[in-house]
């Protein structure tokens, strides 16, 4: 039969604009494969046969390794862009083309607006911003002649795109990741897709509705070097890990600061950030309870309630004091 076209993406800021940057310089029909933020193993999903063709953007490739494999000898060709710790050797295969930087200022988004030259380079921005890359988001928004409150407004959106990723299941989400991303993928600009398409002011509200309750939460513990606040099991607390775990690293950057959620099943979810000096990053410390990430952001699903005293006791002890660097 005909060729199948798959697109597999995350569903947050960056898995979205990822995707959206490369089908504006390349079109093509493809069968969409995303979900919530924490469906990272979307690759087991696909039923391909010989001779597809799979592009696989801003999933970790750890988790996926096994499929991969999988799918590279069932003859499907594969092109993986990502930018998650990724355990050595990477697969190497004549099918597969992988673009992986784990470089800590760098996201899939910016890894495909490299590879296009800047073409559609506002969503990387606003990709950026929705990892809370804040520096590169800024870096990459100033090769633009727009003004600031443009960027303020690119800034707006990946925060809502990353925060209408986070939760237990698509129906805790304002809107499902494939939908946002067909929505926005008409759209060269990204300030037309604000300015005209409604369900931005939807994920806005939720957004800060979520936001005031987390705020009103009190940490669990709040040390020189590290707070940890545990949210009640409520879908507007797994929505808001994510956007809260992020305010408060932007807010007060020289701590770590641990955000826990409960799930369906009883078990629980961890974002935690990191400054960049931190001993251990956020990836490292996060491995050690079976999640990952990157230097300053990571996470951890599935935490059974008895781990969480050992949590507790190795953020204490893995982020014992903000850094003696000089202060500026």
């Amino acid at each position: 039969g005909a060729m199948t076209f798959f697109d597999v993406f995350n569903g947050d800021a960056d898995g979205i604009c990822a995707l959206h940057q490369l089908r504006l310089a390349q079109p093509r029909d493809a069968v969409l494969v995303t979900g919530v933020k924490r469906d990272t193993a979307l690759l087991q999903r696909l039923i391909a046969a010989p001779g597809d063709d799979v592009t696989v953007l801003d999933i970790p490739l750890d988790r996926n390794r096994g499929a991969l494999l999988a799918l590279l000898q069932t003859g499907v060709q594969v092109r993986y862009f990502d930018h998650h710790h990724a355990s050595s050797p990477l697969p190497q295969h004549p099918l597969l083309q992988i673009e992986i930087d784990v470089s800590s200022a760098v996201c899939t988004s910016i890894i495909v607006d490299r590879l296009l030259g800047g073409r559609y380079r506002s969503w990387a921005v606003v990709a950026a911003f929705g990892d809370n890359l804040l520096a590169a988001a800024a870096r990459l928004a100033s090769t633009l002649s727009v003004p600031a409150a443009t960027v303020a407004a690119w800034r707006d959106l990946g925060e809502c795109l990353n925060y209408n990723a986070y939760g237990g299941s698509e129906s805790d989400l304002v809107c499902s990741p494939a939908e946002l991303y067909r929505t926005l993928a008409p759209y060269e600009d990204a300030q037309q897709f604000i300015e005209q398409e409604p369900v931005l002011a939807r994920i806005r509200a939720a957004r800060t509705a979520d936001m005031v309750q987390a705020l009103a939460c009190a940490p669990e513990i709040d040390t020189a070097g590290v707070t940890l606040h545990q949210l009640p099991d409520a879908a507007w607390a797994r929505r808001v890990i994510g956007s809260f775990a992020n305010h408060l690293a932007t807010s007060d950057w020289k701590r770590a600061h641990a955000v826990l959620v409960p799930y369906a099943d009883a078990s629980f979810s961890l974002s935690l950030r990191v400054p960049q000096i931190a001993g251990i990053s956020a990836a490292a410390f996060c491995r050690r309870f079976g999640g990952g990430g990157r230097r300053i952001a990571g996470g951890c699903d599935g935490l059974p309630p008895e781990e969480l005293p050992r949590v507790s006791d190795e953020l204490i002890r893995s982020y014992p004091m903000s850094s003696s660097q000089d202060e500026s």
